[in-house]
């Protein structure tokens, strides 16, 4: 390849190198190829019914106000994808491309025209077809829909390309897979919104909500060229020529910006690797952290459990999904209407859960533990100062879910008695995690994905985790079943006591727990390192 080669030529080699690396990641293995014909297959299902319904739409009032919306929420997801899935495509990288003599003009023509080819461009194309078929009506009408489609998906297609091209440098380095497996809590949380979207267009008003949406997203491209059918089939020539003009301005505005990164990174040193680190740093932020924990022992496991947390991608992810589906469920029901102080529960038990498996975090790399666990006082410490890292989260966290849920629904009378339980709960499943991490131990692959468990090892993992929820609240009974007696015994004004008695059992629930599972670590050390070295 040449630098004289042309654009059209050069756009040739791209879709068929975007077509080889689709090919020859298929033909890797078996499992691989069963999951992409299964996407295919579920993507291609998705995209039919959703091309049904916007075409049930062709003539309603307020297909518009639906149409505009949907291609500018996929303009909004094509602009994150690169930074939440970077690596599930090659081409988005184009420092591969680095040591070629190619001119950044017809490199962006090749690449555009290649990213045109794959599930996700499929899907976005069917998505915008179906919107222009909702709201064409006459030959302008689809004249402006014809080039609605090809500039929203060129849109979205160069507004991935400039992003990834952008941040190429954050998303290469370890910064960038720590922002890879929040992807998962976006999912959660995006699923949650369309969720409470679907309730309320399905209620009173129906699509006559999304009007207000509507009229400011229509000035915004993509969903400006969706406007401009509508706007089109009533006559509005003026305006549906503006709105085209705005998307195809904002395109150009994409490509410039997408041809001058390419630029400077194909050109400029990676500052990454030039950058030194000023003597000491390192050295001063562990010693402010350390100057928080206690001395010994409990203060340097507490530390490391708590750089696991900060540093390590699965630990990261586990606590981060933990954290915003433990605040997401209790507000998503308050939104509904339907929130309870009660739902708090829920955060308190994905944190709880955390206490589960603590030694499967430090892999392989267990065996420095090991080195320094001669009694079971040793073990006894170990474990404490692991449950003193998770309580310096899990307290304010259940804390501010509580008062937060109280807030919302406006029963503070129940924090007492909601902050009580919570606090016995967590001290009880720390019980019991303690245990399981003792007696169930697995391992979690560092190099596998979104895989949190070893080949063979998952039945041990679900025991261990349904298990210990169910021990966890057995172990809460007690508390629970003075709560439940006060109430059916009128005595309300006694409610409050919950609060200490829940504090004081979770704390000595917790205490017992590691006092039972501290013995166990100590006499069961080579089984535990051989199932947490798995991975």
């Amino acid at each position: 390849m040449t630098a004289a080669a042309g654009t059209p030529a050069l756009v040739s080699v791209f879709v068929r190198l975007k077509l080889s690396l689709l090919r020859n990641g298929l033909r890797q293995s078996s499992g691989r190829r069963a999951v992409h014909i299964a996407s295919i297959a579920l993507v291609a299902l998705i995209a039919a019914l959703q091309l049904l319904g916007l075409v049930a739409l062709r003539g309603h009032a307020h297909a518009a106000a639906l149409t505009v919306p949907l291609v500018a929420v996929l303009g909004l997801g094509w602009a994150v994808m690169p930074l939440f899935f970077a690596s599930g495509d090659e081409t988005l990288d184009p420092t591969r491309l680095v040591m070629l003599p190619l001119r950044p003009g017809p490199l962006v023509a090749a690449l555009l025209t290649a990213s045109l080819v794959g599930i996700g461009p499929a899907f976005t194309f069917v998505i915008i077809v179906g919107s222009v078929l909702a709201t064409a009506h006459g030959v302008a009408a689809a004249v402006a829909g014809a080039l609605g489609t090809l500039l929203a998906l060129l849109v979205c297609l160069a507004l991935a390309r400039a992003v990834a091209t952008a941040n190429v440098r954050l998303l290469t380095s370890r910064k960038g897979r720590d922002l890879a497996v929040l992807s998962g809590l976006l999912i959660a949380v995006g699923a949650q919104f369309v969720n409470l979207g679907v309730q309320q267009l399905s209620g009173e008003g129906g699509l006559a909500r999304l009007e207000p949406v509507a009229d400011v997203l229509r000035w915004v491209p993509p969903g400006s060229a969706m406007d401009a059918v509508r706007a089109a089939g009533e006559g509005a020539y003026g305006r549906a020529v503006l709105e085209l003009a705005l998307t195809a301005a904002v395109l150009a505005v994409l490509l410039w910006w997408w041809q001058h990164s390419l630029t400077k990174l194909m050109t400029a040193p990676d500052a990454s690797t030039l950058r030194t680190e000023k003597p000491g740093r390192a050295r001063r932020e562990g010693a402010g952290m350390a100057r928080l924990l206690p001395a010994g022992r409990t203060g340097a496991v507490m530390l490391r459990s708590l750089r696991y947390v900060w540093r390590d991608p699965k630990t990261k992810a586990a606590w981060v999904s933990s954290l915003g589906v433990g605040v997401l469920v209790p507000g998503v029901n308050a939104a509904q209407g339907q929130g309870s102080v009660y739902l708090s529960f829920f955060a308190v038990v994905m944190l709880g859960m955390q206490m589960y498996n603590q030694f499967g975090q430090d892999t392989s790399a267990f065996w420095m533990v090991l080195q320094t666990i001669a009694s079971p006082r040793d073990a006894y410490e170990e474990l404490r100062a692991r449950a003193l890292a998770l309580t310096l989260i899990a307290l304010p966290y259940v804390l501010l879910v509580v008062l937060g849920s109280a807030a919302f629904t406006g029963d503070w009378g129940k924090v007492p008695e909601a902050l009580g339980l919570s606090l016995a709960l967590l001290g009880a499943l720390f019980a019991v995690g303690a245990c399981a991490s003792v007696y169930f131990p697995y391992s979690i692959p560092q190099d596998s994905g979104f895989k949190n468990v070893a080949p063979g090892q998952a039945g041990i993992a679900w025991l261990s985790i349904l298990g210990g929820m169910i021990a966890g609240a057995v172990l809460c009974a007690p508390v629970a079943a003075l709560a439940i007696w006060l109430r059916t015994a009128d005595a309300d004004g006694l409610l409050w006591t919950l609060l200490p008695v829940g504090a004081a059992y979770g704390l000595g629930a917790g205490w017992a727990g590691l006092r039972v599972a501290a013995p166990a670590a100590a006499r069961r050390l080579p089984e535990i390192l051989a199932a947490v070295s798995k991975g």
